[in-house]
């Protein structure tokens, strides 16, 4: 533990090192100035290396710089923000010593010093430390491993498929380091496709973990049952596993799947509680609105499939609400995607630039949500 002790008087450096040392503070450094603290920290452009400093004891009335800029430039330092700064002052002006801690000091101490009272001012600033030095390196493992999970989220998304008979693609833009976004899709067999977005109850650590389960059992569900009832079904059955009576969160999810066949040019569908996609072609568009209720609302899940035919050229968009709410809450925000399209099909944009094109005819992007597209080309 190192303490600072800037004193411009000698025999008060004296004293208080006396006092240190005999309760046990072995490393303590000696400054006659502020001037001479800034080098031995490093500041101002000292040429002496940084040196770690755990607290700094100092007098107020001292030459060129006194103690109250000096702690206003300390606490102006990014990396000395929270050391504790102790006044030991002989300065009984109650305004100057409210001016002190308003500076940024921690305490202070009167001159003639009374051991037991320093000491115990110390141990108090020093816990003090202790605390936001503990909480600092909690969060800054909370960051590491937040970035870390976000790896492994962004890791389990599909990546594009461009294939002579179909192109997928996404937008994904979490509004935090995790989202409570996800979308996959599956080559079944050589002719089919299933594709799957949904959109987890709210979002961050919570929801990602959750969107993390439903990826795990998703793949291997789809390869067995491929009808997109029963996927629905199975899923909601997870969920259902995931409740427990005594907590107050029930986790859902709404989601929409299809499974496309490009070889007969058909696709089926199930939303459960969705925002409604559309499949566009020759300025036609057909919705795909919800055929059941949210995933994990209910035990038992009643949901139909619907069956469409699309001919070549055809493009399929799926996105979650976190889009809806970019746009302030638009009722009509399908309508208005499919006008777009209308506008711009056939010019080879992609998600990306569909969700831009959307955002900045509306006045630019005011996200709330996480915001995920699926964008496909049907050949």
């Amino acid at each position: 533990m190192s303490i600072f002790i800037v004193d411009d008087n000698v025999t008060n450096q004296m004293i208080i090192r006396a006092i240190l040392t005999k309760a046990g503070y072995a490393d303590t450094r000696i400054a006659s100035s502020a001037r001479e603290l800034f080098d031995m920290l490093g500041m101002d452009g000292g040429t002496s290396a940084e040196v770690p400093v755990d607290l700094i004891l100092m007098d107020m009335m001292m030459p060129e710089i006194d103690g109250l800029e000096a702690c206003r430039r300390i606490q102006a330092e990014t990396r000395f923000k929270d050391v504790p700064i102790i006044f030991v002052t002989a300065v009984g002006d109650s305004n100057k010593l409210a001016e002190a801690l308003d500076a940024g000091a921690s305490d202070y101490v009167m001159k003639p010093i009374n051991k037991l009272e320093l000491l115990a001012r110390m141990r108090s600033a020093l816990r003090l430390k202790h605390e936001k030095d503990w909480h600092k390196e909690r969060d800054k493992r909370i960051r590491y491993e937040l970035e870390l999970a976000k790896q492994v989220q962004r890791s389990v998304l599909s990546d594009p498929i461009r294939d002579r008979s179909i192109e997928i693609e996404a937008s994904y833009r979490p509004s935090s380091e995790l989202a409570g976004d996800y979308y996959a899709w599956f080559r079944i067999d050589a002719n089919r496709y299933g594709v799957m977005l949904l959109d987890m109850m709210g979002h961050g650590i919570s929801s990602s973990l959750v969107c993390m389960f439903i990826s795990s059992v998703l793949r291997d569900l789809v390869m067995r049952v491929n009808d997109p009832v029963e996927v629905m079904q199975e899923l909601n059955k997870y969920m259902g596993g995931l409740y427990r009576p005594d907590e107050l969160i029930n986790y859902y999810f709404t989601a929409i799947f299809v499974v496309i066949d490009t070889k007969n040019r058909q696709l089926e569908y199930m939303n459960a509680g969705h925002p409604a996609g559309f499949i566009a072609a020759g300025g036609e568009v057909v919705y795909m609105e919800p055929t059941g209720p949210a995933i994990g609302l209910f035990k038992r899940l009643e949901v139909k499939k619907v069956s469409l035919s699309y001919e070549a050229g055809t493009e399929l968009f799926l996105y979650t609400d976190g889009l809806l709410d970019a746009l302030e809450g638009s009722d009509c925000v399908t309508s208005e995607l499919a006008e777009a399209v209308r506008k711009k099909q056939g010019q080879g944009l992609g998600p990306d630039e569909w969700v831009e094109s959307l955002l900045e005819e509306r006045g630019g992007e005011k996200q709330r949500d996480d915001i995920c597209m699926v964008h496909a080309v049907l050949h």
